[in-house]
Order: structure tokens, then C-alpha cells, then sequence
């Protein structure tokens, strides 16, 4: 009978390790997909900006070479990410293209203009940089002009701004929220051993020998739940690389491995630490107390 009480006990206790690790996972996870929105939405805002073309126009009648030149040392400013030459020929045939029809034949003359498309770095995409950049090269006699959208700019960088203090905001709840779902979880998992607890004390064991394995297992479980949530998040990414193909473009195996890195952190820190608590309440109170 002795035998079949301890068996009992022993998958009882099993079964609450288990229902505790896929606890923790699943609020792993959470923390793992704020992790990814973040880096995916650093990444988008950077990508966005990095898109915003600067269109430097030449005069008519300059040497190719002289504009390739001019290309060079655009390329060569601190600024600037990257260009592209687009020659007025090949800009009436993309106009061409969009129009459905040849507006040089209607026309009798190629109306436009030799440019060189200009791609800002993310952190200078803003209408202050954009303007001394506009000016420097306006100083260029074979520039005609430098044309950019600063309306668009302007709406693309406040949207930025509000959507970043949104996340930030939201991801500071779930991680609040996080805490507090595994710090329960793992109180639960230790009342369930706090007659345990209390008869090691009682029979002479120190405070730290008692805190030893129950700190062990946390952390251990902290781990295993780390290691789930990093498979379910593997899994995510992929499905919905799967639905929307241009995520691959924002993939950056190190971040995504840093963002990895911290769940498994998280979930080592806030288990060792909830159950080091956790066993340090019911090592302080009476024997009665155990009862409430």
C-alpha cells in the first residue's frame, strides 16, 4: 500500500513538472513573439526608410562619364546607402511601360531627363538630412534639380514613431504579465511540496540544502521551456514565411538568435528566482500554516 501511495506521488509530482514546463513554454512564447515583432518591425522601419528615393536630376546635354562620376561621389557620402543611374532613355521606356503607349512618338522628342536615384540610410531618412544632403548637391552645376516627396517622408517617419511607442508599450505589459503567469505557475508547483519542504526542516536539513534541488529543477525547467518555446517560435517564423515570402527579406539569423537567446534567459531567471521565493515562504512558516 506504502508502495502504491508513493507511486502515486511520484506521478502526481511528474505530472505537475510537465504541466508546469508547458506553462512556462507557452509564456515563453509570447515573450519570444514580442521578441520577433520588434526585430521585424526595427527591420521594416529601416527597410521603408531605406526605400525613400531621392531623385537627382541632371541638365541636359551632360557626358554620361561626368554623371557617372557625379554617381561615384554620391555613392561616397556618408548618408547615402546606394544609387542607381537611370539614363533618359531608359526612363521614357519605363514611362512607356506604365503609360501603355509611346509618348515619344506622340510627342516627337524624349521630354525627360537623365537622373540618379538616390537610397538614404535608414537613420538619415528624414527630411533635416535630406535637405543638407539636397543642398550640397544642389551646389553641382550639372545638377538640374533634387526632387523628394517631403510629405512622405514626414508621414513615414511620425507613423514609425507612433507604431514603436505602441509596441514598446505593449510589449512592457506582456512582459509584466509574463512575470507574473510564471511566478504563479511555479508558486503552484511548490505548494504542492510544501508538507516536503517542511519535513526536511523539521528533520535538521538547512535552508540552503532545501532551496538546492527545488532552485535546480526550476532553473532546469526554466531551460527545457526555453528550448520548446524556441521550437514553436522556429515553427511560427516558417509558416509565415510560407504565407507572406517577403519576410525573407527582413531575416537576420543573429538577431533571431539573440531574440532566442533571451527566452531561454527569461525563462532560467524568472524560474530560478520564483522558485527560490516560492520555497523560502513555506521554509518561514509554521506547520499549522501549511494547512490554509
Amino acid at each position: 500500500m506504502e508502495e502504491f501511495e508513493d507511486s502515486r506521488a511520484a506521478r502526481k509530482t511528474k505530472t505537475i513538472y510537465v504541466s508546469t514546463v508547458i506553462s512556462i513554454s507557452l509564456v515563453l512564447l509570447m515573450v519570444g513573439l514580442l521578441g520577433l515583432i520588434l526585430v521585424h518591425g526595427r527591420k521594416l522601419s529601416n527597410y521603408v526608410k531605406e526605400n525613400i528615393v531621392l531623385n537627382v536630376i541632371i541638365n541636359e546635354g551632360t557626358k554620361e562619364v561626368d554623371i557617372l562620376q557625379l554617381q561615384k561621389q554620391i555613392e561616397g557620402n556618408n548618408y547615402v546607402k546606394n544609387t542607381a543611374y537611370v539614363s533618359k532613355e531608359e526612363a521614357a521606356k519605363n514611362l512607356t511601360a506604365d503609360l501603355g503607349e509611346d509618348f515619344i512618338k506622340f510627342l516627337g522628342y524624349n521630354p525627360l531627363l537623365s537622373t540618379i536615384d538616390v537610397y538614404l540610410k535608414a537613420d538619415f531618412a528624414n527630411n533635416e538630412s535630406i535637405e543638407v544632403l539636397s543642398k550640397q548637391l544642389g551646389k553641382n552645376p550639372i545638377i538640374n534639380e533634387v526632387r523628394y516627396q517631403k510629405s512622405l517622408v514626414d508621414m513615414i517617419n511620425q507613423n514609425i514613431r507612433t507604431i514603436s511607442l505602441v509596441i514598446l508599450g505593449f510589449g512592457g505589459v506582456l512582459l509584466i504579465i509574463a512575470v507574473a503567469l510564471i511566478n504563479n505557475t511555479i508558486r503552484l508547483a511548490i505548494y504542492s511540496q510544501r508538507f516536503l519542504i517542511k519535513s526536511m526542516q523539521l528533520v535538521g536539513a538547512t535552508r540552503g540544502f532545501i532551496r538546492k534541488p527545488f532552485i535546480s529543477y526550476g532553473i532546469l525547467h526554466g531551460f527545457i521551456a526555453g528550448l520548446i518555446a524556441i521550437i514553436l517560435l522556429l515553427l511560427t517564423l516558417y509558416f509565415a514565411q510560407q504565407e507572406i515570402p517577403e519576410l525573407v527579406v527582413l531575416t537576420d539569423m543573429f538577431e533571431f538568435t539573440i531574440v532566442f537567446l533571451v527566452v531561454v534567459a527569461v525563462g532560467i531567471l524568472i524560474s530560478g528566482i520564483s522558485t527560490y521565493f516560492a520555497v523560502t515562504k513555506y521554509l518561514g512558516l509554521k506547520t499549522q500554516d501549511l494547512y490554509r
